[in-house]
């Protein structure tokens, strides 16, 4: 591995607030204001991680995790109160305005678009910021504007457009300048399924195309599934585990879920850690819990005892997998409390 392949570095990031103590009756609440208790509150501790140049990394946890703080810090909008981190040889606090030349940021809950102006004003005021020649901006605009399918929204206010229209034209904002990362704070929050699902293939291709390297945080398994192929999770301040997507699925997956057609009506298959999910006339849905017994003795008892005409075997959701994940992680806070 090349250093020069690495575009992200963090080593021992560390941040800290200072956060002030709620009083408890009138006599304390008087003397809190003249006096105030503050509280050292870490939002992020000892977080250590190297990113490739063209990963698509999903970095996940509970709400307060830390994800969002992080990304702060590595985009250069909050100062660490320790450790390092270097984004495309940049520290981004110290270079901030250099770095946002590189980068690309989306956040689902907050836009980068004028809300009373059109999408069409934005980017021509983004040109002027990233100091785009008139030619390129022109260029790049044509190539977004086609692969986003937003021809019909260049010139509408910001304000009508729906919830999804607005994200397409968000993600073009953040791509107008060709950035080598794109930053993705909950990207699909508050989107339908179709929506999500338009916006994850426009990541997607984009990405592949120019070989932009991603950084994503949500609690949409969805968005982590169909972009990612790796998986960073944080959970009070601290990293947990750091796998590929499909090393995930190894270590967690104790579960396998058989979907079966068959030409009888129904069929049964009683063996131990087989359970019944769905049936309906001519389908049925096993669950298959291979630690009690092993996939090939299920599939061997259901294909003796009836007519297949087709069968599919899957994964348990990745959300599924999360859960676990958490569960162990608090169960091993209470062992060691």
């Amino acid at each position: 591995m090349k250093m020069d392949d690495k575009v992200i570095v963090a080593s021992n990031l560390e941040k800290t607030y200072r956060a002030r103590v709620g009083a408890e009756g009138l006599f304390k609440m008087l003397r809190s204001l003249y006096r105030p208790t503050y509280r050292e509150v870490t939002a992020v501790h000892n977080v250590s991680l190297e990113v490739l140049k063209g990963e698509r990394v999903a970095f996940i946890g509970r709400n307060g995790a830390g994800k969002s703080t992080t990304i702060k810090m590595l985009t250069g909008i909050l100062y660490p109160s320790g450790g390092e981190a270097t984004v495309l040889g940049l520290t981004p606090w110290r270079d901030r305005r250099k770095l946002s030349y590189h980068i690309g940021v989306v956040f689902g809950q907050r836009s980068q678009l004028w809300y009373h102006l059109s999408p069409l004003d934005t980017y021509r005021l983004l040109a002027k910021v990233y100091e785009l020649p008139s030619k390129l901006f022109r260029q790049r605009l044509g190539e977004l504007v086609e692969l986003f399918e937003i021809d019909s929204l260049l010139r509408r206010p910001v304000k009508s457009l729906s919830l999804g229209q607005r994200m397409r034209c968000e993600l073009v904002a953040s791509l107008l300048h060709s950035p080598e990362i794109l930053f993705l704070d909950e990207p699909t929050i508050g989107l339908d399924v179709q929506a999500k699902e338009t916006i994850r293939e426009l990541i997607m291709g984009e990405c592949e195309r120019r070989r932009c390297t991603v950084f994503l945080t949500s609690h949409d398994t969805g968005d982590i599934e169909k972009v990612c192929e790796r998986v960073v999770l944080i959970d009070n301040g601290t990293i947990l585990l750091d796998l590929t997507i499909d090393e995930l699925r190894q270590r967690y997956i104790t579960r396998k879920v058989l979907k079966i057609h068959t030409s009888e009506i129904e069929v049964e298959c009683k063996l131990p850690g087989v359970s019944l999910v769905e049936r309906v006339p001519h389908e049925t849905t096993f669950a298959v819990d291979v630690q009690v017994t092993s996939l090939q003795t299920a599939l061997n008892t259901i294909l003796g005892g009836c007519e297949v005409l087709d069968i599919t075997i899957e994964d348990p959701p990745l959300e599924e997998i999360m859960r676990l994940i958490y569960e162990e992680s608090d169960v091993r806070e209470v062992g060691n409390g």
